[in-house]
């Protein structure tokens, strides 16, 4: 399948991208790999010790989501212990289908590229009464940021960061959402500390039906599990 892709949420320019099958099964992992998972894991343990978390995924079925209506979506399923997104043209995505928290809480999720490259994760979540989307992988595989700050998308405001992302490893996610600030830690590090003040949030046109609350990808296979959020 060929699909345009965008870079960071939300460049104007678009390039042709040939995907791969997304029924195929996951990247074998390697020790890396391994050595990741389980301390990404072990993160998300210490995590569900505290008070208050929820889960939002039982690891058997989508109960609480539907399938984000992306047009020229790819298949979403369910395996094992984690949510498959397959690759779409362009956009994939699971949305939330409760009700959200506006301020005041934090999200924790586990997050892979199983393959493509571009962003695995998109999580599109509320900021009081605007919305804005955490971008993992954009721009060709290693943008970072908010999309949207002032009109202005991940590739380009205060937030916007590059990583390298290795495919079929996962990534533990956290987000936490204040009248203050979005804060945002990967595999324990704090990546993103930033203050909304009097900033505008917002998401781009191409991923305003993951609103609410959900969990996107571009032109890109990707699988989430492990997803939670509490109040503060």
């Amino acid at each position: 399948m060929v699909c345009a892709t965008v870079i960071g949420l939300g460049l104007s320019t678009f390039a042709s991208r040939a995907a791969d099958d997304t029924t195929a099964p996951l990247p074998a992992k390697t020790n890396a790999t391994t050595k990741a998972t389980t301390d990404a894991s072990k993160t998300a343990a210490t995590e569900e010790t505290t008070y208050g978390w929820e889960s939002l995924f039982d690891g058997k079925t989508l109960k609480g989501w539907k399938e984000t209506d992306f047009a020229g979506k790819g298949e979403v399923t369910v395996e094992k212990d984690h949510i498959l997104i397959g690759v779409g043209n362009n956009m994939t995505g699971i949305t939330w289908t409760n009700d959200v928290p506006r301020s005041q809480y934090e999200v924790v999720l586990d997050a892979m590229r199983v393959d493509g490259s571009d962003f695995f994760c998109g999580l599109t979540f509320p900021v009081k009464k605007e919305y804005c989307s955490l971008i993992l992988g954009g721009w060709g595989g290693g943008l970072t940021g908010i999309s949207s700050i002032d009109g202005n998308d991940a590739s380009s405001n205060q937030t916007t960061t590059f990583r390298s992302f290795k495919q079929g490893q996962w990534y533990h996610v956290r987000v936490r959402v204040t009248d203050e600030k979005i804060q945002v830690w990967l595999d324990g590090e704090r990546v993103i500390d930033f203050k909304i003040e009097d900033h505008k949030m917002s998401t781009r046109i191409e991923v305003d039906s993951s609103k609410p609350f959900g969990v996107a990808t571009w032109c890109t296979t990707g699988a989430a599990r492990n997803i939670k959020w509490r109040k503060l």
